[in-house]
């Protein structure tokens, strides 16, 4: 609970300095800035109410939405981690107060609906959550952009929806809409049939890496499940070593194989036409450049190739 106060606490000396006059204005009437300053202080004196848990089901035991909290982990009693085993409702929204008393004193909500800033309310999440898998959560897009931890997660519920392997994509691609039309085109990862996720490349709190990506790199990533591309190779293709979204776009695309373009055109990128079979001709199949797989019927070992002979990765 006092790293939750620190971090609240650390929020306030960014902008939110102290309204000594907010306890005077009628609650409906603070801004953000006021309503924020006076959470933060009511987190910081600590004034819990010895009751817990039972003053807010009073009245908030009929909305399922509440109550669903003790059908997930953050409910379990018995579990010591848990904010129900501890300062129970408050643990996350603050000491009550007056809040059950007519006069609806705040409290710190989460969610759409919550007039508190993005980092507010994610510094709450990050008083318990703040083990290494976060470490990154500050450069991350995600929080750059405020995104707060309550958009995506739902605590009140047996299962979150953004740690269940069949709902996660969902979940990712409400905001990622480009993505999601990506992963849904003719040649694609099988992401639109979860059996694979967008968190199986990317980590969501943040990373070290270009992308918040997993693993190091590009190739990394796609070496850990495509090893037979990772070589090393007596002839190397060089966009392959560098790169593979060079070529490929990993969520998805209407050509074969997950391809920026068609070859010949793809290839042609990099390879001007030098005479010997590079020219797109007027019907398919004329020529063994225009023909089914283009530049890939000679050159088929387009990865690499460890063949003798296979300098124009041809073996």
């Amino acid at each position: 609970m006092k790293s939750i106060v620190k971090s609240l606490a650390v929020t306030a000396l960014l902008g939110l300095a102290l309204v000594s006059s907010a306890h005077a204005t009628p609650w409906k009437n603070l801004d953000a800035e006021q309503l924020e300053a006076t959470l933060v202080k009511k987190f910081s004196e600590g004034k819990y109410s010895s009751k817990g848990a039972d003053s807010c089901l009073m009245c908030h035991k009929k909305n399922d939405t509440v109550t669903a909290i003790f059908d997930g982990v953050h409910g379990q009693i018995n579990n010591s981690k848990s904010p129900m085993a501890g300062l129970q409702c408050e643990a996350c929204h603050g000491p009550q107060g007056k809040h059950n008393r007519g006069g609806k004193e705040p409290m710190i909500s989460f969610g759409k609906d919550s007039k508190l800033s993005a980092s507010a309310q994610n510094s709450v999440c990050q008083g318990c959550h703040n083990d290494p898998k976060q470490m990154a959560w500050h450069t991350s897009t995600h929080n750059l952009e405020e995104i707060a931890c309550a958009d995506c997660h739902v605590v009140h519920a047996a299962n979150d929806p953004a740690l269940d392997k069949l709902s996660v994509n969902d979940t990712c691609t409400s905001c990622h809409t480009k993505e999601k039309a990506d992963m849904n085109k003719r040649s694609s990862h099988p992401m639109k049939w979860d059996q694979m996720t967008c968190v199986d490349c990317h980590a969501p709190h943040g990373s070290m890496n270009e992308s918040a990506l997993m693993q190091p790199t590009v190739n990394d990533t796609c070496y850990s499940c495509h090893a037979e591309k990772r070589g090393p190779f007596l002839w190397e293709h060089a966009p392959v070593t560098e790169n593979c979204v060079s070529c490929h776009n990993p969520h998805g695309s209407v050509n074969d194989n997950m391809l920026d373009n068609r070859a010949p055109q793809l290839c042609q990128q990099c390879h001007a036409p030098d005479g010997h079979a590079s020219r797109v001709v007027p019907e398919p199949g004329m020529d063994a450049f225009g023909g089914a797989k283009s530049c890939l019927n000679c050159h088929s070992q387009i990865h690499g190739s460890n063949h003798p002979s296979g300098s124009l990765l041809q073996r």
